[in-house]
């Protein structure tokens, strides 16, 4: 995972509210439950928090009693695993409301989950690496099963001094143990996040996210850019700023939080401006009048 860069005077600077649109709980591959998340947003001064869990809904209903305890406002959200032209692609679905069609479609993504994380343990066992898949479910701790799973337990039995290392030798993208991910067509990731009465914006788009791509992905509906995220420099940020206001897309940005294996990162720490949060709230206001009209 990477160090983020030291953060100029820009975005944030002079806010009155902290906001962080992009954490993970165990109930997907982060190290804290969805209540601890929750009040570890409050704790770190954050008057806004999205959970945005990868492939799962399941965090929700425990983060939001742990956020309406403290007074925090918890934003429904995910981080959806979706196909964009054969490259495994992320759109968070932000500001959920009916989640009864996602969460049906989400039992089939699980089941891919399941399946890949048993491929990836045979292929690691091929290599030599005996460990076993009942040591990655004990680290998934009934949490949608991935990748960092799988990492974990090889660190844990001395396969692997840390996630760098597991990843970079065997589990990154064309790596000896990779595997690829059965997912969602990207089209309907996006349909799914708005029949949800959410906002779909694109994560972590990084230094390969042209205008032409950002262009097309707007054709299918796409709402907005995350702008603000620990692996963009700061020039990063700043042209996908340019290209949201050119194209009329709200901007979103977060931590990427998932606890205690994330070093460096921490709640808050991109000092997500407040009125981003408001421009989302604008345009779910807006899409939902469109589907009662």
């Amino acid at each position: 995972m990477s160090t983020p860069a030291t953060r100029p005077p820009a975005f944030g600077e002079g806010q009155s509210a902290c906001i962080d649109l992009h954490t993970h709980s165990t109930a997907s591959d982060g190290s804290r439950t969805p209540a601890d998340l929750a009040r570890a947003a409050s704790a770190a001064g954050l008057t806004a928090v999205a959970l945005t869990d990868h492939d799962t809904l399941d965090g929700l209903p425990e983060a939001r009693a742990a956020a309406a305890e403290t007074g925090i406002r918890l934003i429904d959200g995910i981080e959806l695993s979706a196909m964009e032209h054969g490259v495994e692609t992320h759109m968070l679905g932000l500001h959920l409301g009916d989640t009864t069609e996602l969460s049906q479609r989400l039992i089939a993504v699980r089941e891919m989950r399941m399946t890949r994380a048993q491929r990836i343990v045979e292929r690691l066992n091929a290599l030599g690496i005996p460990v076993t898949f009942e040591a990655v479910l004990k680290e998934s701790a009934g949490g949608a099963v991935g990748r960092p799973h799988v990492a974990r337990a090889m660190i844990a039995g001395g396969w692997a001094t840390d996630f760098r290392e597991a990843f970079e030798k065997y589990l990154g993208n064309g790596k000896s143990a990779y595997i690829p991910k059965g997912t969602l067509a990207l089209h309907d990731a996006i349909s799914l996040i708005h029949r949800a009465g959410g906002i779909a914006v694109l994560a972590h788009p990084g230094a390969g996210c042209t205008r032409e791509r950002v262009v097309a992905l707007v054709e299918l509906g796409l709402d907005g850019l995350e702008v603000l995220h620990p692996g963009h420099s700061w020039d990063e940020a700043r042209r996908l700023d340019a290209l949201a206001s050119e194209l009329g897309l709200v901007r979103s940005g977060g931590s990427d939080w998932h606890g205690a294996t994330d070093g460096a990162r921490s709640l808050g720490m991109m000092r997500v401006p407040a009125q981003w949060l408001s421009d989302h709230d604008a345009r779910v206001a807006t899409r939902r009048s469109r589907r009662v009209a």
